[in-house]
């Protein structure tokens, strides 16, 4: 168990961090400032650049949100925080060599993984995951060589979240709009000869179950070349949904008031519609080589045992034409190597941040998570906090209470490991580096920055 010298200025309390997203950092933050015992942070990450989300998933005509970027700078410049880049822990770092270099390992991946829809039709060419859409306009590495044929002129996006409004206000934006952002100049480029002049919305549930936030569904109004478009019919509330309106939260009623007001409006007669539609789900893709129709199923709400309300199909259906459609149905984490996985959740098996043995039900020394592998997809970049705040207290908690392990390595000897295997790091130096570069290209064109998106170019950057 930890020996009584850690958690000292000569000795610090060594932890490793997984993921540079915002539970990452907040967990960084958190950890930094305990002021005692006195920690040392290396967070590790398996990109070139920090962020997470904020950076790859963030669209980017919302500035605003990446602004939050701002608190990780400041964490970033604390005494004993490094940052790794370009290291993919479970293959360039195993779990096993984190444990023996560090008295705790926390977790904080997020959940990259896109739940499907599990109907006829999926896999289609024309039928993509909002995922990787999202990724291929943020410039994700990983994601710029995918391909969207944004030749039709009708899109349906399937899912009522925020992030089916972001790809359905992506694909609405006019050229002008986004210039002015940080997209990926590939994307830029393929969004101004889109075709596309209606983006249908389809969510299973009612407008009083929808997941979007109410700025998110406001700024629908201020697009230049779109009307929004809500048939008055589908804000008819069912008596379940009428009752549970009473006990509301504030967002709800609110997102009920907007969409009210856009069904009002007469449109105004702009070359592209976004139409929202409600208790409505797909059944089928079809199309012979590629997507030519999604087959809708109208459905109704009823009362679940629980309480809740569940979508269930009239077998009232229509054919909807469409050469492109896009999923946006939920997020789900994946398993690495020697960490206990919750599939049913698409987690790993913890409880309250700490990872749990699943043969035992106990906490495993010194393995903890953070963020949507912790508790799945849920929450807005600040509800990372909250979280990361509860698997750092518990980690201190662990360490005073003498349950965290002695490393049998440092950390210095797991990076030197890595160096003489030839593989290349990059520190927060090199992403300055990367970021000064983007912001200066940016500068020119009157835009944010203008992001660099292949591994070798962010590296070679870093490295100059």
């Amino acid at each position: 168990m930890s020996g009584p010298a850690a958690g000292t200025a000569e000795r610090p309390l060594r932890i490793a961090i997984v993921g540079s997203g915002p539970a990452g950092f907040y967990a960084a933050g958190q950890l930094l400032g305990a002021g005692d015992p006195v920690v040392a942070v290396d967070l590790f990450e398996r990109l070139p650049t920090p962020w997470g989300l904020v950076r790859a998933g963030v669209a980017p005509d919302h500035p605003k949100i990446k602004s939050v970027s701002r608190v990780f700078e400041k964490t970033a410049k604390r005494p004993g925080f490094r940052f790794l880049g370009n290291v993919d822990v479970g293959r360039d770092v195993t779990h096993e060599q984190l444990l023996s270099s560090y008295h705790a390992v926390l977790y904080a991946i997020g959940t990259p993984g896109d739940r499907r829809l599990g109907i006829d039709g999926e896999d289609l060419p024309g039928s993509h995951s909002a995922t990787d859409f999202v990724a291929w306009y943020n410039g994700h590495p990983d994601y710029t060589e995918l391909q969207f044929d944004l030749s039709p002129e009708r899109a349906v996006v399937v899912g009522i979240g925020n992030v089916a409004l972001d790809v359905a206000r992506m694909l609405a934006l006019s050229h002008t709009e986004l210039a002015a952002t940080d997209v990926a100049d590939h994307a830029l480029e393929a969004l101004r000869g889109s075709a596309v002049q209606e983006i249908v919305l389809l969510g299973r549930r009612g407008p009083a179950q929808a997941a979007f936030t109410n700025p998110e569904l406001l700024e629908l109004a201020d697009l230049e070349l779109a009307d929004v478009i809500v048939d008055p019919r589908d804000l008819e509330l069912d008596e379940h949904s009428a009752a549970a309106l009473d006990t509301a939260d504030g967002t709800t009623r609110r997102n009920l008031d907007a969409l009210v007001a856009y069904a009002g409006r007469t449109p105004a007669g702009r070359p592209r519609r976004i139409v929202l539609r409600f208790l409505a789900s797909p059944v089928a893709i079809e199309g012979n080589d590629r997507v030519q129709a999604v087959v809708i199923e109208r459905n109704r709400l009823v009362r679940t045992a629980d309480g809740g309300l569940r979508a269930e199909p009239t077998g009232v259906r229509e054919r909807l034409e469409t050469g492109l459609v896009m999923r946006s149905v939920g997020y789900t984490g994946g398993p690495l190597p020697g960490v206990p996985f919750d599939a049913r959740r698409g987690t790993f098996l913890n409880d309250a941040g700490r990872v749990l043995d699943p043969e035992r039900g106990s906490p495993l020394p010194g393995v903890y998570a953070a963020g949507w592998i912790k508790r799945g997809p849920s929450g807005v970049i600040g509800t990372n906090k909250k979280c990361a705040q509860e698997t750092t207290d518990r980690l201190l908690e662990d360490f005073a209470a003498g349950r965290l392990p002695e490393p049998s390595s440092s950390p210095d000897e797991l990076l030197q490991a890595l160096a003489a295997a030839g593989h290349e790091l990059v520190d927060y130096a090199g992403w300055e580096a990367i970021d000064a570069y983007e912001r200066a290209l940016g500068e020119a064109q009157g835009r944010p920055r203008v992001k660099l998106v292949s591994r070798a170019e962010l590296l070679a950057r870093a490295r100059g």
